[in-house]
């Protein structure tokens, strides 16, 4: 993010490169980077004849190399921004001539998502002889995304509770584009200084505060059998938005973290919430969880999530429904 900031910022100062490559896992910087190019780089005067958006799927290296040689017209400079760039990764490397010699009054952008240069290769090593940029997106780990929510809203005016930012994560991923919509949504709802709590979420989003996978962790690591079934019903009656495959790999990592707390000498809470990655609001859930779960109990476990996990895919239960699975899982954790 720090990156991005710089990136912007030299944008904004008139610091402008001849080649921006934004590659890379993270598609959401990409875009932020691509677009205040688009947006702020010429004048909506110059923009007619100066600016050109090109699709990757529709051109070819030499296409994009012809437009970029071209001279602005009653202007300083042209932008040229391929977008979808990645559909031209098996020729990507003709453009190392470009690059190594390009035209001082273009802004040529390539966004190129979901893939990486080859660094040992020629056009890699060229962006990077001639002043250009090279950004590469990456993505984050989910253990870093409540802490992203955290500082966008922050930049924004909002604040949001732990759980609240858990909550997102747990229902839309490490995407940020999708986390990002819907945190425009609650801004749209939710007036400047708000401090979002699960209520907004489950108001707004539609995901529900009681019945997810956050709390059937909870219920779990607390030895909560009630509750703990009472979400597995809820689970079994709603398994499009709670599919297993997502609750067997959030309780897999969380019985994994809590065999790494095992084995750890220093059980310092701001110790463990470094050592596990996790907010430290949520660490005496996992000193408690390791209290209820010797570390003999958590290999069980954690064999038992690698068996169910094969069978939630189909693999020797397939007239089982998922919901029963949940429950039978469950029995024999708890049990």
């Amino acid at each position: 993010m720090d990156d991005v900031k710089a990136l912007v910022s030299a944008i904004k100062k008139g610091d402008l490169k001849p080649i921006y490559f934004l590659m890379g896992e993270e598609p959401y910087y990409i875009d932020k980077i691509s677009d205040f190019i688009e947006d702020n780089v010429l004048d909506e005067s110059e923009k007619g004849f100066n600016q050109m958006v090109l699709y990757g799927r529709d051109v070819s290296i030499d296409d994009i190399v012809s437009n970029a040689k071209r001279y602005p017209m009653m202007a300083e400079r042209q932008v040229v921004i391929v977008k979808e760039a990645q559909d031209l990764s098996r020729t990507i490397e003709k453009l190392v001539q470009y690059a190594e010699n390009p035209q001082p009054t273009t802004v040529l952008v390539l966004n190129y998502k979901y893939k990486k240069l080859d660094k040992r290769k020629a056009l890699y090593k060229a962006l990077n002889k001639s002043g250009n940029v090279v950004f590469e997106s990456k993505k984050l780990y989910e253990n870093q995304v409540p802490d992203w929510i955290r500082r966008v809203l922050k930049g924004q005016g909002y604040d949001i509770s732990p759980k609240a930012a858990q909550m997102l994560v747990e229902f839309l991923g490490t995407d940020l584009s999708k986390v990002n919509n819907e945190l425009n949504k609650l801004k749209i709802v939710l007036p400047e200084g708000t401090h979002i709590t699960p209520e907004h979420i489950e108001e707004n989003i539609g995901i529900s505060k009681d019945f997810n996978n956050f709390e059937l962790r909870k219920a779990v690591g607390e030895k909560d059998v009630l509750k703990a079934h009472r979400i597995a019903k809820y689970f079994a009656e709603n398994p499009k938005d709670n599919p297993m495959v997502v609750t067997i790999a959030l309780l897999y990592n969380f019985f994994s973290q809590l065999l790494h707390l095992h084995g750890m000498s220093d059980k310092n809470p701001r110790n463990v919430a470094s050592a596990l990655k996790v907010n430290p609001y949520f660490v005496n859930e996992y000193i408690t969880a390791a209290r209820n779960y010797p570390m003999k109990q958590v290999s069980y476990i954690i064999g038992l999530l690698r068996e169910f996990d094969v069978k939630g895919k189909g693999v020797g239960a397939n007239a089982v429904p998922q919901g029963d699975l949940l429950k039978e899982l469950l029995v024999k954790m708890l049990g």
